[in-house]
């Protein structure tokens, strides 16, 4: 393979970044719930006030999605028109929370849908964007609103119905992050994720494939996204010829703690233990004792708001040099569900690697 070329395809799905690219800011904006959880001092903006000053449940995402990418820009030094492209997506109907959100900001967009694994979606297309030499800024966001998911998918708010204990909590949260080619020369001042002690790069990629195990229960996501999420961590260590032992942390979307289980017993069936070294986002965002979210957080807002709050920040200070990023979806829909098919689901795998300054001068 010629070496200038920006990618290498390795394994059944995976590729390696022959220049990696680098991550220079990241945003969360959350609401309530979300701020009053573990990682509330972590996020940027907590919102106390649902409707984002907002008449509707669905345009107090757009929003909080636009809020989030703004402070994004922000840190990083940019405007807009520096962004050559976004990559965004939501759990609505057409991705209208995106369309109206952040689209709005008049950057060339490209509307996603991967349930609440858009995230690593994102990541995906825009790395590859990035390292291809289709933009030197991208942009990548991602946004969930409990009310406006439990509107499109199950009840509205004032029906009163019971969740079982396997149910998620849909976060109401937005992530989002810019990514570029070249070692950033940002301030250290203006983004953790440009810090003293490094930075953070995307080195490689998984590309998650539909798994159905034929669950039809849309209030056990983790049931359904689980052995998705165990797929694609296994062709992660068969591509790349890796172990649990090669990362310092493997994180997950959204599976909760029914979805966790299963993931960790699938994998042991694999000849793989990560429970050492694995967390899932919609366990870390909620606290299981205090705040009566059942299972966990799920939703696109959840594993977003999640790394940008929480994964960058530590890698970009050193505290982990090798992560592996699984953000989880279920792909379902209204009309899927009521005529009684299987929910599918999907994850995709984003290795995420500290670089310290030594190493960027070199």
């Amino acid at each position: 393979m010629n070496p200038q070329t920006p990618a290498r395809l390795t394994g059944s799905a995976s590729m390696s970044f022959q220049n990696p690219v680098y991550v220079v800011s990241c945003a969360s904006v959350v609401g309530k719930k979300e701020g009053e959880g573990p990682l509330g001092s972590k996020f940027d903006l907590v919102c106390e006030e649902p409707m984002f000053g907002e008449d509707t449940w669905e345009a107090a995402e757009s929003t909080m999605q636009k809020e989030a990418a703004a402070l994004a820009l922000g840190k990083a030094g940019l405007t807009p028109g520096d962004i050559r492209m976004t990559f965004a997506g939501d759990l609505l109907a057409q991705t209208t929370a995106s369309s109206f959100g952040i689209a709005g900001m008049g950057i060339p967009f490209y509307g996603l849908f991967g349930a609440c694994s858009t995230i690593g979606e994102s990541l995906s297309l825009g790395a590859m964007s990035v390292a291809a030499g289709y933009g030197e800024h991208i942009l990548c966001a991602t946004s969930s609103h409990f009310a406006s998911a439990e509107k499109e998918f199950r009840f509205p708010l004032a029906y009163g119905n019971q969740r079982p204990l396997s149910a998620t909590w849909t976060v109401t949260g937005s992530g989002v992050l810019s990514g570029t080619l070249p070692v950033p020369e940002i301030p250290e001042k203006t983004d953790p994720l440009i810090s003293a002690e490094g930075c953070v790069q995307i080195t490689g990629l998984t590309t998650g494939k539909l798994i159905d195990f034929g669950l039809k229960d849309s209030l056990n996501m983790g049931g359904c996204m689980a052995p998705a999420a165990c797929d694609t961590i296994y062709r992660n260590f068969c591509d790349f010829d890796r172990t649990p032992d090669d990362y310092d942390a493997i994180f997950t979307g959204d599976l909760g703690a029914v979805g966790k289980r299963i993931l960790l017993d699938l994998l042991k069936e694999k000849g793989y233990d990560i429970e050492s070294i694995y967390q899932d986002c919609g366990l870390l965002i909620f606290d299981g004792e205090t705040q009566d979210t059942h299972s966990g957080g799920s939703g696109c807002g959840c594993s977003a708001s999640v790394l940008a709050a929480y994964i960058l920040p530590e890698l970009a200070k050193g505290t982990w040099k090798k992560v592996l990023f699984v953000p989880t979806g279920a792909l379902l829909s209204k009309t899927s569900f009521n005529e009684g098919d299987s929910i599918p689901g999907i994850a995709h795998a984003v290795v995420l690697e500290h670089v310290s300054k030594k190493d960027q001068k070199q």
